[in-house]
């Protein structure tokens, strides 16, 4: 079979799964919905101050082979594997309601999120709501609320206590990585076998 064929049967499968993707993962699309999912982070860090939280971030880097050119090098991550870094936010259960792939591996994530579409439309989260993130981003208020840990050595029992009930809901994010690492095995194991400007459309 030519290569062009088969480049265009790959190319209308991926359109295909992206578009299912795009009905599977989605943001909640009612207050009802969204009640569900800031109850659900209420229950997980065990607190009521949490039942604002409309979802948790985070970034997960999805291994490739290196591109050739000067540009390669942009790729390798802070273990030193070439990379394409996934953005994704979680709901309470851990089932993914929004992401964001495409950045080398080498880039920060806060700069990854700056870029995003999430953080550039003021549609999501809904007023008074906050997404969970680590300390590896900045906390803000504006274009997009987010919530991080105390940096710094954290002096107090509140400060501590805060701490604590962030970690319980935010780290769902990353057991929804866990999960989804363990499924799709072939991906996260080993480099993909296609064009670093392709992987957006696999992952």
């Amino acid at each position: 079979m030519p290569r062009s064929t088969v480049h265009d049967i790959v190319h209308r499968v991926t359109e295909d799964v992206v578009a299912i993707l795009h009905q599977v993962i989605h943001l909640p699309k009612t207050p009802e919905e969204m009640e569900v999912v800031s109850r659900g982070f209420a229950g997980l860090a065990r607190h009521r101050a949490f039942m604002k939280a409309a979802g948790a971030i985070d970034g997960c880097h999805i291994r490739i082979k290196a591109p050739s050119g000067p540009d390669g090098q942009c790729y390798r991550n802070r273990k030193l594997f070439p990379s394409i870094i996934l953005q994704a936010v979680c709901d309470h259960q851990g089932r993914f309601i929004d992401t964001y792939v495409g950045w080398p591996g080498s880039v920060h994530d806060s700069r990854v999120l700056w870029h995003s579409p999430l953080y550039r439309q003021s549609a999501f989260p809904p007023p008074g709501h906050f997404i969970l993130a680590d300390g590896g981003y900045l906390c803000l208020q504006h274009p997009l609320p987010l919530i991080t840990p105390y940096k710094r050595v954290v002096q107090g029992v509140g400060a501590q206590r805060f701490n604590s009930h962030h970690s319980r809901a935010r780290c769902i994010i990353e057991r929804a990585f866990g999960m989804m690492k363990t499924r799709f095995r072939t991906i996260f194991l080993k480099a993909l076998e296609v064009h670093h400007t392709f992987v957006p459309h696999v992952s």
